[in-house]
């Protein structure tokens, strides 16, 4: 049995912690290794009588503690008396694993503060770290939020899809605030979250204000904005791109008439809409929604009344018949904040801004570099057709 499973075997039969082991045999290794590299560098064992008159010899060491996920290692460094020994075995200058940094970041990404940082690694790896020792590691993560409202955007998107989901921030008090959110499609078909800001409640404005930030950033074209029915929000589109066109979202409008219908009629008319807004062309489109108020707007004058104003309801027939699917609903800007809700589920609430702020950037950071290398169904084929709608 080797030395270190002997020494492991004694701590689980005392109910002692293994991390000790682990922590003293990585310590041993790692200065056995730190010497070894020593003794090639020089080229001659301690006390080999080929050291002398060498013209450089080992000059002691000095002491460097590490931290590591089982523990902190104190560490010898081996020095020469000329000073051209540099060992390889750790980064230069680094006093933590590169595990430990990442944990830090991660958690950090995740909206926790740097004080329940602190706490968490000293619960997790046994040592304590201050919270502005966590603070300037997670610096990259702060410089990344600044980054991504500020970085550059590509000059003409095909599609730009508008929506907000509500999170849960603590401020005095914790309420539900509107994260907007606005995502693009290039003509290439690749997906891309442009933008996104908190505001206390959704309103027209607030796009209106991301709007003119992409603009100034190199926004400068838009084909066709997707939205829901938010008051105010399609003059506020096209007011900044007065070029674009606007879709309202089917699933939106169908939801709000299913509000003034009843359960037993629900399925029917839900059947009926469909033959509406997925007809072949507009005009099946327009016949089909003049026999479908024709029934309803005696039965259900309400729900008729959501379907008043045409202007945008069949603008996805003008665009090419491989992407009018994607086109005629929010649905893929909508799937997208329901995976980030339901990422925060295991945080009831944001202590701050800056939490909120970090966790939402990482999340959407991540989605674009894994999403955005892939081509939306329908672009590719596409794309030729599209070009052509550009001014």
């Amino acid at each position: 049995m080797t030395n270190i499973s002997t020494n492991l075997m004694s701590a689980l039969l005392n109910n002692e912690s293994i991390d000790e082991v682990f922590r003293s045999e990585l310590e041993n290794a790692i200065n056995s290794l730190l010497s070894t590299e020593l003794t090639a560098f020089l080229n001659y064992e301690k006390y080999d009588y080929a050291g002398r008159n060498s013209g450089n010899s080992r000059n002691g060491f000095y002491d460097r503690a590490y931290q590591s996920r089982f523990g902190t290692l104190n560490l010898k460094i081996p020095r020469d008396r000329e000073g051209l020994f540099k060992q390889q075995t750790l980064p230069p200058y680094q006093r933590r694993s590169d595990e430990l940094e990442t944990t830090v970041i991660q958690l950090y990404k995740k909206g926790i503060t740097t004080r329940e940082i602190s706490d968490l690694i000293e619960k997790m790896y046994g040592h304590y770290y201050t919270p502005q020792t966590v603070s300037n590691i997670t610096k990259a993560v702060q410089e990344q939020v600044e980054k991504f409202h500020t970085r550059p955007v590509s000059g003409k998107y095909a599609a730009v899809y508008c929506d907000a989901t509500y999170l849960n921030v603590r401020r005095d008090s914790v309420a539900k605030e509107a994260l907007h959110v606005i995502l693009g499609i290039t003509l290439e078909g690749y997906k891309e979250v442009l933008d996104y800001a908190l505001f206390p409640s959704e309103s027209a404005s607030n796009y209106k204000e991301m709007l003119l930030s992409l603009k100034d950033r190199g926004l400068e074209q838009i084909l066709l904005f997707v939205t829901d029915g938010l008051t105010g929000l399609r003059n506020a589109c096209l007011e900044i791109y007065p070029n674009a066109k606007h879709q309202a979202c089917w699933t939106h409008l169908c939801r709000n008439i299913m509000k003034y219908i009843r359960a037993k009629d629900k399925a029917t008319v839900m059947d009926e809409l469909k033959l509406v807004y997925r007809a072949d062309s507009s005009d099946t489109a327009v016949e089909n929604l003049y026999d479908f108020v024709l029934k309803y707007s005696k039965i259900y004058p309400k729900a008729v009344a959501v379907l008043e104003d045409l202007t945008s309801l069949f603008t996805f027939y003008e665009f090419p018949k491989a992407i009018q699917r994607s086109i005629y609903t929010t649905n893929l800007i909508e799937n997208l904040n329901k995976n980030l809700k339901h990422g925060t589920k295991r945080k009831e609430q944001f202590p701050n801004e800056d939490s909120l702020e970090r966790y939402v950037c990482s999340f959407y950071c991540d989605y674009n570099q894994r999403i955005g290398q892939y081509v939306h169904r329908g672009f590719k084929e596409s794309r030729s057709e599209l070009e052509t709608m550009f001014l």
